[in-house]
């Protein structure tokens, strides 16, 4: 059974949120599949955006990750065919590595036959991703809140209360996480640190609540944005709108480069992407209308068959 085929489902996600350094997510509905079975020799058949990256077989993360788990299990190689279907832009900060990791982990733990639940799959891709939130948000859906313990990831899905709507802006060019972290600095003061530990509790409780006037006092951020915005120009230019004309929150989405904006629902999607286009500044940029992930229950992934 367990060398059968298998399909995997995962949404993109954006962590961060504001004041949530590596701790808070949210799922969205932008989703990679992938359907794997044993094939003679590795090969993969990629469509859905950039194709040519998710399609190669050299530098390709979700084979390096398949066969590093491997290999640290001291398991041959089972050679996979595999159809990729790539709807989450990739260097964009909307999850990406994080979901081609929890792939790769997940195809390693079925094809190798090691048996890893959900709990195990999803530590072993954070240590691989360096921290839990993006690969929370993905494996359990929803809005997440995730942390370490000891070696070991434990994290909680909350289905936020309101149906908010969710844009996404993202710049012509990506950004390499590793760049992004590096400006952002090593210490804070404790005025910092407490602002932003208020700030954590308040957007858990408004997402957990409903309650949209809280949103953008919620995910204001001391810690990483204003550092990361020396990079990420398109935050400056969108953060004005936090809190007015129907955006309830603007916040970088992961690392960057992309905005993420959180709607009041029934918003206009046309009028909103016209406000953000007068915010830009005549920038090229590309805007995705996207949901939340309301339900956990609808985006974990399907570890069947099929």
């Amino acid at each position: 059974m367990s060398r059968e085929r298998l399909h995997l489902r995962l949404p993109a996600t954006s962590a961060n949120l504001g004041p949530g350094f590596d701790a808070l997510a949210l799922a969205l509905t932008l989703y990679l599949d992938i359907e794997a079975a044993p094939g003679k020799h590795f090969s993969i058949h990629a469509s859905g955006r950039n194709a040519d990256i998710c399609g190669a077989l050299e530098n390709n993360l979700l084979l390096e990750t398949y066969k590093s788990v491997l290999r640290q299990q001291h398991i041959a190689e089972i050679p996979l065919a595999i159809d990729v279907r790539n709807g989450i832009p990739l260097g964009m900060g909307c999850g990406s590595s994080a979901a081609t990791r929890l792939a790769g982990v997940a195809l390693a733990s079925h094809f190798g036959q090691l048996g890893w639940d959900r709990g195990r799959i999803l530590t072993e891709a954070s240590k691989l991703e360096g921290h839990p939130d993006n690969t929370a948000a993905c494996w359990l859906g929803g809005f997440t809140v995730a942390c370490w313990r000891g070696d070991e990831v434990e994290a909680i899905s909350l289905t936020p209360r309101s149906l908010w709507q969710a844009m996404v802006v993202m710049p012509r060019n990506p950004l390499a996480t590793t760049l992004s972290r590096k400006v952002v600095p090593e210490t804070f003061s404790r005025a910092d640190v407490v602002a932003n530990l208020q700030r954590v509790a308040l957007l858990t409780a408004a997402f957990a609540t409903g309650h949209a006037e809280l949103m953008s006092t919620a995910v204001e951020d001391r810690l990483h944005q204003p550092y990361r915005a020396e990079v990420c120009p398109l935050l400056r230019k969108l953060l004005p709108l936090s809190g007015k004309d129907n955006v309830l929150s603007v916040t970088l989405s992961g690392a960057g480069p992309s905005v993420l904006l959180l709607l009041q629902p029934g918003i206009g999607v046309e009028a909103a992407k016209e406000l953000v286009l007068k915010h830009v500044e005549g920038e090229p940029v590309e805007i995705i209308d996207c949901n939340l992930q309301l339900n956990p229950a609808l985006c974990r992934v399907e570890l069947g068959y099929v």
